[in-house]
């Protein structure tokens, strides 16, 4: 599973403040950091931008490449003149840098494709349609056709294209996971070659911070059973990132039996997987979330 590290963002005290005054130390610290966790690409998220954002982007791009160059970089703001600012200072990576993201809504794909194949930057195709967030997997499937035809028509492969249908919040839209675990199986079928990402986090949006790492791993652990390469997560959770890199096999074959229809003896699991088995059976709605359901 490859991880994008999602901590170089404004919402961060230390790291908006460091945009805000164009302070490079605090910027440098966390690339370096994120690199030193293992992350296969460090993502830029400015937020809206909509003042400074054409450019505060290519500043914080050259600050993170000073120390970081090898890493591929990730730009996340919903200002496409950012992003483009971005793309035109970023220094090549042997994997191409990723625009976060297109949403599938014709006046953004239609400006903002054609800059992504000037750039020959990857792109994240976002699952947020002219409605808003899809009611299921048949209209994120629907949503992904009419992406991904026209990026192919512009001249982007499927290869280039990171599919992101969007996570919700378990304690608000638990059924909307099971639909993204849907739509994940369908993508194959749909855009052969493809790859996909998420947003991982948005999961555990919502409920208490102890409880945040279980429900990101174990979802993680099902969206990559359902075909997903990627995710954008917390570059701090140090058992996740173990998870992602095949250093929990033990969590990934019970979380994947679970999946297969194996139901474990639950009390007879250490406690640590007691947990896992707890936290899968409240993301498939087979047990109603609330904020205790671990001790249940």
């Amino acid at each position: 599973m490859l991880l994008i590290g999602e901590s170089l963002n404004v919402i961060s005290k230390k790291i908006g403040k460091a945009f805000k005054e164009r302070d490079p130390k605090p910027i440098q610290e966390e690339a370096l950091f994120q690199k030193e966790k293992g992350m296969d690409f460090i993502d830029i998220n400015l937020g809206p931008a909509k003042k400074d954002g054409h450019e505060l982007m290519p500043w914080v791009v050259q600050t993170v490449q000073e120390v970081v160059s090898d890493v591929p970089l990730v730009m996340d703001t919903s200002n496409i003149a950012a992003i483009e600012a971005g793309l035109k200072v970023a220094k090549p990576c042997d994997v191409p840098h990723l625009v976060n993201s297109i949403m599938a809504r014709p006046e953004r794909y239609e400006k903002m494709v054609p800059m992504a194949l000037d750039a020959n930057a990857d792109f994240i195709a976002l699952m947020w349609g002219p409605d808003g967030l899809p009611r299921d997997e048949n209209e994120r499937a629907a949503l992904c056709v009419e992406l991904l035809y026209f990026a192919n028509e512009a001249g982007i492969p499927n290869e280039k294209i990171w599919v992101d249908g969007i996570v919700t919040p378990v304690n608000i839209q638990q059924p909307q996971l099971i639909s993204l675990m849907e739509f994940q199986q369908m993508l194959p079928d749909i855009c052969p070659g493809a790859k996909s990402t998420c947003g991982l986090s948005n999961i555990s949006n919502g409920p208490p911070d102890n409880l945040r790492p279980i429900l990101n791993q174990t979802y993680m652990v099902m969206l990559e059973k359902c075909g997903m390469v990627s995710v954008i997560s917390d570059p701090c959770d140090d058992k996740l990132t173990d998870i992602a890199k095949g250093k929990r096999p033990d969590i990934v074959d019970l979380i994947n039996g679970m999946l297969d229809g194996t139901e474990p003896d639950i009390p007879s699991l250490s406690d640590e997987l007691q947990e896992y088995a707890k936290t899968v059976n409240v993301i498939l709605g087979k047990t109603l979330y609330s904020d205790s359901w671990l001790e249940v």
